[in-house]
């Protein structure tokens, strides 16, 4: 049996704010351990601060059996997905993308970045962005599996934390971005 079969991946309903940020807090907990002291609390004040936010963000969810095993935020072109950290994208942003640790290897991941291409394109985008850390080898390892490449001016660097690494899929064959600006860095 395919282990993504039974999994429902959906929009976010009000009333599971807290599960998805318990279930985030919990899938990212493990970074506590890897990184710096000062990374890990801007990181986790950055993650609370997402999910507390009333920017508009699509808030999906993979559930299996009724339970939640994922979520991802997908932001919309020009939000403001990292604050003053970076300039305003001029594409799709998705942030968050957890996966609870007991489900981890089932594909849960892979189905929501699936759902949010597809919205992606769905909206007419020509690239979808995310930014990530090398502390998170696992996810990037995804990510470039599934087509997304290093797009290095628009990284960023919290201060006290790790480089926060930009990537791009494109969403149209052929598609090559041209930076709007650079970032510095």
């Amino acid at each position: 049996m395919n282990a993504t079969e039974d999994l429902i991946v959906r929009d976010a309903r009000l009333d599971e704010r807290s599960a998805i940020r318990d279930l985030t807090l919990t899938a990212y907990a493990e970074y506590a351990r890897i990184m710096q002291p000062s990374a890990w609390a801007g990181l986790k004040q950055a993650i609370t601060d997402a999910l507390d936010g009333t920017e508009p963000t699509e808030r999906i969810v993979a559930e299996r059996n009724g339970k939640l095993m994922g979520s991802v935020l997908l932001y919309p072109p020009a939000a403001d997905a990292y604050g003053d950290l970076t300039e305003r994208a001029h594409w799709p942003e998705v942030r968050l993308l957890s996966v609870a640790p007991e489900a981890r290897g089932q594909g849960i991941g892979r189905a929501l970045l699936e759902e949010c291409v597809r919205r992606a394109r769905q909206s007419g985008a020509s690239l979808l962005g995310l930014h990530t850390s090398e502390s998170m080898k696992v996810a990037l390892k995804l990510y470039e599996r599934m087509g997304f490449v290093r797009a290095p001016e628009y990284d960023f660097q919290p201060e006290g934390a790790e480089l926060v690494q930009a990537f791009l899929l494109p969403l149209e064959r052929g598609y090559q971005w041209q930076p709007i600006s650079t970032v510095p860095k």
